[in-house]
């Protein structure tokens, strides 16, 4: 069980990761038309609550669903899906707002000095780094302790889909509270380890530089 969900939550916030910080950064950086529209959208999927979300994910993958062939529904697949969604938009936007609060001349002079394109990047996301840790902390907390979703498309099967997080709801629906505590207790101990872990990794540049 705890396996699971720290494979679960690690793929769905390493995914999040992969998308939403190069798009925080972009939207930050890039001026368009429909920049407020996209934003806006971010900004909503942010609060999406996640039983929408798991509903959405499980209407989609259901046997009457646009991806029904693919037999992911009630698999620890279907459940990394829904963590993405629910954490890709704050990843995203958190990003966006902490390469917004960097000094505008930061870009321009790093073009006079001749950065190329994937150097200012780099910079930037250097710059932008403490905010960019923060973003990956609050999508980490918003999907490994979050329910709704995980019991929709997952299923909460013993020894396939459960999770922490369903585990606790289940043994507080038979009354074992005793055993829901325990639970509790043990996902509360694997949030701190990982932002603990994370918060570390976050020193050590600093250290260095």
């Amino acid at each position: 069980m705890l396996a699971l969900t720290l494979r679960v939550t690690g793929v769905a916030i390493a995914v999040a990761a992969v998308i939403g910080v190069p798009l925080g950064l972009i939207l930050a950086r890039s001026r368009f038309r429909a920049k407020s529209v996209v934003v806006a959208l971010i900004y909503t999927g942010m609060g999406l609550p996640p039983v929408v979300v798991g509903l959405a994910v499980y209407l989609t993958l259901s046997r009457s669903g646009p991806l029904g062939s693919l037999g992911w529904l009630f698999t620890p697949t279907a459940m990394v899906v829904a963590q993405i969604i629910i954490a890709l938009p704050v990843v995203a936007g958190l990003t966006m707002a902490a390469a917004d609060a960097i000094h505008p001349e930061l870009p321009l002079q790093l073009r006079s000095l001749g950065a190329s394109p994937s150097q200012e990047a780099r910079a930037v996301l250097r710059e932008a780094q403490p905010g960019v840790l923060a973003a990956l902390l609050a999508g980490f907390g918003a999907i490994i302790s979050e329910v709704g979703a995980a019991m929709l498309v997952g299923g909460n099967i013993d020894g396939q889909t459960r999770v922490l997080s369903t585990a606790v709801v289940l043994e507080t629906r038979r009354g074992h509270f005793a055993m829901a505590l325990a639970l509790g207790g043990a996902l509360l101990t694997l949030a701190f380890v990982v932002n603990a872990l994370l918060l570390r990794f976050q020193s050590v540049p600093r250290r260095l530089g």
